[in-house]
């Protein structure tokens, strides 16, 4: 049985136009110790998806489909349930810590309390574990920081202090939304790296959410491109990268800049570039019929805009959703 299986996953949102379908039939599994990754433009899903996932959406969201999760259908529990389950087995890393913690608690408290919560540890042992979990997330002079307010930390600091309170409880799926965002280069490798060894270690599931395709390279081992609410390319990380099937995943790995890249005799030439832009989440109504991403396509036909493509296997564990793709290996994903 898989950890976390999710089938036909849709999820509307109240707008003044009338409801939004943001999230349009996903379809995933993790295993215990598995690495997912979900990559796309701003705008295209992968947050809500998170957010479904741990029972955190914004007021008056309907979710359709059915999210497995230990066996129990997470879509049916009540919120007490959801709540005795968030930070405990499933846990989340967001994406800007500074907002992620309380400005009014100190390191230590913030770090203590699902252990008290969820584990039911005295405040002494509580902080005594705090300490070791900041230590095993390498900030520095964790002892001293414990008193600490968020605000005297710096943002690789903050992020380490949430990666700490996810890790509190050994949950068995880690969901890591942008988790780097707000850091520098050199900082985005650091933490990155320390969530993976860490989920390496405790044998958890993993589903990372991030623009940078070179960061999904190196530490999941699926990977889903998604766009406008609906995944168009699934598979093996170094498949899909290696032999992207579908025009937007090419179009996403053409626009990475390269050591080198974007001089020709002498003069600086531009990144390319997808045309035109995902569309807004008021407008995601408006799609019309077919692959959502037709009208930015230079590959586009008469075909894509008359209905959804179905599912097509590119190699064996490699599926994109693409009428380039021929339709005689079509598969379920």
């Amino acid at each position: 049985m898989a950890l976390l299986d999710v089938r036909d996953l849709r999820l509307s949102l109240p707008s003044a136009r009338g409801p939004v379908l943001a999230l349009r039939g996903l379809n995933f599994t993790l295993q215990a110790g598995q690495t997912l990754g979900l990559i796309g433009e701003s705008g295209c899903g992968k947050s809500l998806t998170a957010l479904s996932l741990m029972g955190l959406l914004p007021e008056g969201a309907q979710l359709q489909g059915t999210v497995h999760f230990e066996g129990q259908a997470l879509t049916q529990l009540p919120e007490p349930a959801l709540c005795r389950l968030r930070g405990r087995r499933i846990a989340m890393v967001f994406q800007e810590p500074m907002t992620a913690l309380n400005p009014l608690h100190t390191i230590g408290q913030q770090v203590a309390e699902p252990l008290r919560l969820h584990l039911g540890m005295t405040a002494g042992a509580a902080r005594a574990q705090a300490l070791r979990l900041l230590e095993r997330v390498q900030l520095p002079q964790a002892a001293q920081r414990l008193d600490a307010y968020p605000h005297q930390l710096s943002g690789g600091q903050r992020q380490r202090v949430v990666i700490a309170i996810a890790l509190a409880c050994s949950p068995a799926l880690l969901v890591a939304d942008e988790p780097t965002t707000a850091l520098d280069a050199t900082l985005q490798r650091e933490v990155l790296q320390l969530i993976t060894q860490l989920v390496r270690e405790d044998g958890m599931a993993l589903l990372l959410i991030s623009h940078d395709l070179g960061l999904m390279a190196e530490h999941v081992q699926q990977l889903a491109v998604m766009y406008a609410g609906r995944f168009v390319e699934q598979g093996a990380t170094a498949q899909v990268l290696a032999r992207p099937a579908h025009p937007y995943t090419q179009g996403l790995l053409a626009a990475r800049p390269r050591l080198g890249q974007g001089r020709s005799r002498g003069r600086v030439q531009p990144l390319p570039t997808i045309p035109g832009r995902v569309p807004a989440l008021p407008l995601l109504g408006q799609v019309p019929g077919g692959c959502a991403f037709a009208e930015r396509c230079s590959l586009a036909a008469a075909p894509c805009t008359e209905a959804v493509p179905v599912w097509a296997q590119v190699a064996p564990g490699h599926a994109a959703a693409c009428v380039r793709v021929p339709a005689s290996q079509a598969v379920q994903a």
